[in-house]
């Protein structure tokens, strides 16, 4: 037959909300009754089945054993989502490419945000292309093979067009008369190809952190 006090401490650890100690236990059992005791005779009870009782703290819980906790871990593959300024960086890649910061920036009429570049880089829609032939040499980044399976598009030429944007509503109808969609496909030799892996810039990666962005007046 049971022990009544190990019946008892069962009970109470099952129906608790988190960890007890020894002491918490006592408070709800019979003043006699050998809390240590009855603790140590489930641990041995329960030791090598699939549910164990542990000591955490001078706390006792009951747990699912070591062994076991692959069991209890669900794999799921969830999309990431583009921040605002992160799909609004990459069209402004996609449609200027060859492209700088700086240029990104003056597009765009805001300062680039610590780690929306990153992420677009992370995620493999956009690389580094090479150097622009101008003072600084700054890096210059264009749109990948991933980015064009992304969005299932051939070539940089499937990109949608005026006409597309407009129909979309995506452009005013009352455009300059100047206005043009830049053309991404078209050949632009004022750069250089980045000689080596270790020239390229390192980038602080922060997906958590928050997406602020200042506003150029």
């Amino acid at each position: 037959m049971t022990d009544p006090v190990e019946r008892a401490i069962e009970a109470l650890l099952f129906a608790a909300a988190g960890p007890l100690s020894a002491a918490e236990l006592a408070e709800r059992l019979s003043p006699d009754a050998d809390v240590g005791a009855a603790l140590m005779a489930l641990k041995a009870r329960y030791e090598g089945r699939g549910v164990e009782l542990a000591c955490v703290a001078d706390r006792w819980r009951f747990q699912t054993a070591p062994d076991l906790s692959h069991l209890m871990t669900e794999e799921r593959e969830e999309p990431r989502r583009l921040s605002r300024a992160a799909q609004e960086t990459l069209a402004i890649i996609a449609y200027h490419q060859p492209v700088t910061r700086a240029e990104i920036e003056a597009v765009r009429g805001v300062q680039a945000s610590k780690g929306t570049l990153d992420v677009l880089l992370e995620l493999g829609l956009v690389r580094m292309r090479g150097r622009r032939r101008s003072p600084g040499r700054p890096v210059t980044y264009g749109t990948t093979d991933a980015f064009l399976e992304h969005y299932g598009l051939a070539s940089l030429a499937d990109l949608p067009g005026m006409a597309e944007m407009k129909a979309a509503g995506l452009l005013s109808l009352d455009l300059p008369p100047d206005f043009a969609v830049p053309d991404p496909s078209a050949a632009r030799v004022d750069e250089d190809p980045l000689e080596t892996e270790d020239e390229a810039p390192e980038f602080h990666t922060d997906f958590l952190g928050p997406d602020e962005e200042t506003r150029s007046r």
